[in-house]
């Protein structure tokens, strides 16, 4: 029988043996429905059958008795027609008299039974087979579905019981919580659309939907100690409600002055008529709102209220505010999302083990969605949070030690590195190594002498020497006859590579691949690749495309890797048997960012940059100093130096917008501040191979200056460019400013960075004085970090990152205790296969999804 039509059984049970006093649960036998309507239509039962359930209950109370008693035995004969099995008898469990409610609340002590009426003996239907021992509860279930926000948990257990114990329950997770929305009631179909555009599909989905802030009501105030612009609650009796028309009568406001004997408020509700007829004098209400002034008296406008016999989901406590969409309102998302968090928050199986959660000091799994939701006190919100965030950075060092070990697990050919030969290679450089270098160097010839692939992260700020490291690694590897390919995002990095590669791998067959390869030298690499002869290809993504086979590609090097998703890195490892993986980026990351980032690679930080690099001056200007920014630059020029000028894109929204800036300012300047120099344009609306022929132009000098948005590359090389003038730079974060910066300054010569903000207020603004006092990358990454969040330095997002709602990359605390908790648990069980550790599996799953295994 289905577990909706046993319940359904269970209550009718207790309802007879109280002789059909309407006691078989608090509030009547109606209240059945507030759950088991959402579990029937969960399991598809018949909407028919549900209906009749609906209508006969809601008409229960008032009958007599016996009226009772007929309606409950022809409501179920009504069923048995649907379900035959539901007329059987079967094994029933004893009336639990310690079993928790659905509500959760104890069972209050029953009155007596009614007298019963001859011959109103159990009817059979209700009888049990035989007598057992209690099943487990079977609670709704909770979590999220789809997509890759955390799948739905399991049930919860019975009071009293550890999940976690050996020999505990390994896995439950009933369908109920992966109904659809439409099982609620008053959400139809196009209520449903609505939510599933906010990324609620299931009940599941409306649990992990969390508030995006929240309004702290509940501090109560009497009204003569209010003051304007407070955020309040206020409870007080309604003294007088008007209704006056506004706008030529084209909209109404209604008035409503309330007082608590201290004084009175104004309300104010403007083109809302009806509430007019939801208040009347004499009616006590909690109002909560922000306070304005009007003709010098305290004035409430458009405030929730409600009865103060109300349970106050709006006032007079911590407010939850849900990210919104079109025709939907707060109040009303509140009210459903109270609905299912209140029910199916405490039936959670809390995944965490016993020892975990004890050791990490975190609430249960239920209590920490419930309070996150609608918090007691702000303490039990921040004790929410930090439940949920540690969760999601539990999960994350679990996926990333998993996926650092399989590939460990793996063995790869070994490459000795003899100290002859690689002193003659560095000797041979025509610059001397920093300490980094060498250092960087030494962990990748330790890494391909182990005999399992490297899978290492290259880090090092914009012109710290990452390209030589690289290219001594792919010659370790050549010395043996074995290929190395290097993949860049775009054809003009790919390029510069190449000219680096083919300069420092002297002797080397270096070839470049891009999609502009005519077709007939495409033929020509390809079958340089397969047969051998061509030991170190750079390219783009032409690399990882069908035709191209390597002879025996032992080396991988990605650069700019986050600018590649998971399946490209993926396609260009397979076109080996477990290459050496080697990943650069010139995003400095703060060290507690690179641990949860990069958590399954090995990191080399480049922290120093080359002898004879000058710094870049850096300088804050004032709007109206625009013009010193224009003589510098013209300064530059007669010395034979170039400069780009920056244009900010500010959001996707603006991109038109921004495109129009660019393209007016690019005629302006070329017209009217630089008519005697040759400007060239570069802006996103460009396709692919015309940005790159504009960069190419610029850095062969066929520009002076090359007005630009954002998509200058990362990683061009321009050494002739010494000024870098930034326009509306207070709409950049740090990460990026450092980015723009590290465009010039690539040469010997004296370079600068001139940063003019929008408005004069924004001269001041902690970015732009910080870019002014350092040039170091790592200090600015750890400052925007703390300012802007982590959301500059993962770019495409990564496997696993879309599902950070709680936790803050900049909480080091954090971070660092749910790192030491996912290493304990790893060294005792890495592939939790212990039965306390079955539901942590499961979840664990859920979180990563279908993800391809690669974070980096």
């Amino acid at each position: 029988m289905l577990p909706s039509l046993e319940k359904l059984r269970k209550f009718f049970r207790l309802e007879h043996e109280n002789g059909y006093n309407n006691t078989a649960i608090i509030g009547g036998l109606v209240k059945i429905l507030d759950f088991w309507e959402s579990e029937a239509r969960a399991e598809s039962v018949e909407e028919a059958v549900v209906q009749a359930v609906t209508q006969r209950l809601k008409g229960y109370e008032a009958l007599t008795p016996s009226g009772r008693a007929d309606s409950l035995k022809g409501l179920w004969k009504r069923l048995g027609e649907t379900y035959p099995e539901a007329t059987q008898k079967t094994q029933v469990q004893p009336r639990p008299q310690q079993r928790p409610r659905p509500s959760q609340e104890p069972r209050p002590q029953q009155p007596p039974p009614a007298p019963k009426a001859e011959g109103d003996e159990m009817p059979k239907w209700l009888e049990p087979e035989t007598k057992s021992a209690p099943p487990q509860a079977s609670p709704p279930v909770g979590g999220t579905g789809g997509g890759s926000k955390p799948a739905p948990r399991a049930p919860a257990p019975p009071q009293g019981r550890s999940e976690t114990a050996p020999g505990g329950k390994t896995s439950a997770t009933p369908a109920a919580l992966g109904a659809q929305l439409t099982v609620l009631q008053g959400v139809g179909p196009r209520h449903a659309q609505t939510l599933g555009q906010l990324g609620m599909s299931t009940l599941g989905d409306m649990l992990y939907y969390f508030p995006r802030r929240y309004e702290d009501y509940s501090q109560l105030k009497p009204i003569k100690n209010l003051w304007v612009n407070e955020i309040v609650t206020v409870i007080g009796a309604v003294q007088s409600v008007s209704t006056r028309p506004i706008r030529g009568g084209k909209a109404q406001i209604v008035e409503v002055v309330i007082t608590d004997g201290t004084g009175a408020l104004r309300l104010s509700w403007f083109n809302q008529p009806w509430i007019a007829n939801r208040m009347k004098a004499g009616d006590n209400v909690a109002v909560s709102g922000k306070l304005d002034q009007y003709l010098g008296r305290l004035v409430m406008n458009n405030p929730d209220v409600e009865p103060v016999e109300a349970e106050h989901l709006h006032t007079n406590r911590i407010v939850p505010i849900y990210p919104l969409t079109q025709r939907i309102t707060q109040k009303w998302l509140r009210g459903l999302m109270n609905q299912v968090v209140t029910y199916w928050a405490p039936a959670l199986v809390d995944h965490l083990p016993d020892s975990i959660r004890t050791s990490a000091g975190l609430l249960p799994l239920g209590r920490a969605i419930g309070q996150a939701h609608f918090p007691d006190s702000q303490d039990e919100l921040k004790r929410a949070r930090a439940r949920l965030a540690f969760d999601e950075i539990f999960f994350l060092q679990m996926g990333v030690l998993g996926q650092k070990r399989d590939w460990q697990s793996a063995t790869a050919r070994r490459f000795e590195t003899p100290d002859e030969w690689l002193g003659a290679r560095v000797a041979g450089l025509p610059f001397t190594l920093t300490g980094a270098q060498t250092r960087a160097i030494d962990e990748i010839r330790r890494d391909l002498n182990a005999g399992r692939p490297m899978n290492r992260l290259l880090q090092g700020d914009v012109g710290s020497g990452k390209t030589v490291v690289a290219a001594l690694a792919a010659a370790m590897i050549n010395q043996s006859g074995a290929q190395a390919a290097i993949m860049a995002p775009t054809s003009i990095l790919a390029e510069q590579h190449y000219r680096n590669f083919t300069s420092l791998l002297d002797g080397t067959n270096v070839r470049l691949l891009v999609g502009d390869t005519p077709e007939s030298e495409k033929a020509e690499i390809r079958e340089g690749l397969a047969n051998g002869s061509i030991k170190v290809i750079v390219g783009t993504h032409a690399l990882i495309e069908d035709p191209v086979t390597f002879s025996d590609l032992q080396l991988a090097v990605i650069d700019e890797q986050h600018r590649f998703g998971v399946e490209q890195r993926a396609a260009l490892r397979n076109k080996g048997t477990t290459p050496h993986l080697l990943v650069m980026t010139a995003t400095p990351i703060p060290r507690s960012l690179a641990l949860t980032l990069y958590g399954d690679l090995d990191l080399s930080v480049m922290d120093e940059m080359p002898a004879g690099r000058q710094p870049i001056e850096t300088f804050v200007l004032r709007p109206q100093e625009r013009e010193r920014a224009y003589s510098m630059i013209r300064s530059q020029i007669k010395d034979g130096r170039q400069a780009f000028i920056i244009y900010p894109l500010i959001e996707e929204s603006e991109k038109m917008d921004n495109l129009k800036a660019a393209t007016e300012e690019h005629e302006k300047l070329s017209k009217e501040v630089f008519p005697e120099y040759k400007l060239g344009l570069l802006h996103g609306r460009m396709k692919p191979n015309e940005k790159d022929q504009v960069m190419a132009d610029f850095r062969d000098k066929k520009y002076d200056m090359l007005v630009s948005t954002t998509v200058v590359e990362v990683g061009v090389d321009v050494s002739n460019a010494t000024v870098m003038l930034v326009e509306g730079a207070n709409h950049f974060g740090l990460a990026q400013l450092h980015q723009l910066r590290g465009r010039v300054g690539r040469g010997a010569a004296q370079s600068y960075c001139l940063l003019v903000p929008d408005h004069e207020d924004a001269v001041e603004n902690e970015r732009l004085q910080a870019m002014a006092e350092t040039n170091d990358g790592f200090i600015l990454a750890d400052r925007d970090l703390q300012q802007r969040g982590p959301g500059e330095f993962l770019g495409t997002r990564q496997a696993g990152f879309s599902t950070l709602k709680m936790a803050s990359i900049t909480d080091i605390p954090l971070i660092e205790k749910a790192r030491n908790q996912a290493q304990a648990l790893f060294e005792k069980d890495p592939n939790l296969e212990l039965p306390e550790h079955k539901l942590l599996a499961e979840a664990l799953g859920r979180f990563w999804g279908k993800s391809s295994g690669d974070v980096s």
